[in-house]
């Protein structure tokens, strides 16, 4: 199984809503980022009573290109996929203006509890207020004008991440569990490895026609790229487990190997993703650690 094909050749269009397909239009925010690549992309589905999936961050000019592609029509239910602040910020102000509801998995939570003097580091950067109106169960559908959405649980980025099928084009919102720009940070006690795999699992067993996700452009073929994606990160497993065989004993010392070739900036949120794979591998009982796993934590083989 090769790599997967990342494709980092898209067009933002910032200021403007593109139709991906009939019916779809996406809006993508200007918050650019190595983490965001060329924004957040927000989604208004239908023709007539819309439904918008993740309107996004709170930012103005993204505000203002949103309302411009909503049109004036009709919203009936808004999805967040999850509560990161590139994503969830803006549901309320929509809600406030249109009236529709806000569907989601539930309100942002840790993927398990922290341990004694554990910070999590991406607190910042998650809407820790967020409320849906619904908390959706996983397989709950909802019906609209021209468009049916049923709810994925697909956990792991975050632990309330969820997806979105468009049932009559056969579509998918994958939002930041599958990318075609780069795979998906997994940061405890956010996100777990665990849950991600199974997740992958989740959708390759499905036959979704092409994925439209919260960063960069559509993944085509995407049962092929979830299963490279699968493969990636078994591959990184193993590279972890290599580095600890060779002598490394600390985080610190791996990502400095496994990812040499990684932006700088990324070697923090590469540490974070290192740390789920090793909180997999010792509850599995490859690896070994005294006490909990943790960023500053010694390893070795079990």
């Amino acid at each position: 199984m090769k790599d997967p094909e990342f494709d980092r050749a898209f067009e933002a269009a910032h200021g403007q809503s593109v139709s991906v397909e009939d019916g779809i239009l996406r809006v993508t925010a200007p918050n650019s980022g190595p983490l965001t690549f060329t924004g957040t992309n927000s989604y208004v589905v239908g023709t007539d009573t819309l439904a918008v999936i993740d309107p996004g961050p709170e930012d103005e000019s993204h505000w203002r290109t949103l309302l411009s592609a909503i049109g004036g029509r009709p919203v009936s239910h808004i999805f967040v996929s999850h509560t990161h602040k590139d994503h969830s910020p803006l549901a309320y102000r929509l809600k406030a203006k249109t009236g529709a509801t806000i569907v989601a998995e539930g309100p942002h939570r840790a993927s398990r509890p922290l341990h004694d003097g554990e910070i999590n580091p991406l607190e910042e950067s998650s809407d820790m207020d967020f409320r849906p109106d619904i908390a959706a169960a996983h397989g709950d559908v909802f019906h609209g004008d021209g468009w049916e959405i049923e709810v994925l649980h697909t956990p792991g980025h975050t632990a309330n991440h969820a997806a979105f099928a468009e049932r009559r084009a056969n579509v998918l919102f994958s939002a930041d569990h599958v990318m075609a720009w780069a795979t998906t940070i997994i940061a405890p006690p956010d996100g777990a490895m665990r849950d991600f795999m199974a997740s992958l699992d989740l959708l390759i067993k499905r036959d979704d026609r092409i994925y439209y996700p919260g960063h960069g452009g559509p993944v085509q073929a995407p049962q092929k790229f979830s299963r490279a994606l699968k493969a990636h990160r078994r591959m990184r497993e193993s590279a972890i487990l290599s580095r600890i065989e060779k002598g490394d004993r600390t985080i610190p010392e791996m990502v400095a190997v496994i990812y040499r070739d990684t932006d700088k900036r990324l070697h923090g949120a590469a540490a974070l993703s290192v740390l789920a794979h090793l909180e997999d591998l010792v509850e599995r009982g490859r690896v070994v650690t005294d006490g909990p796993p943790a960023l500053r934590g010694v390893y070795q083989r079990g």
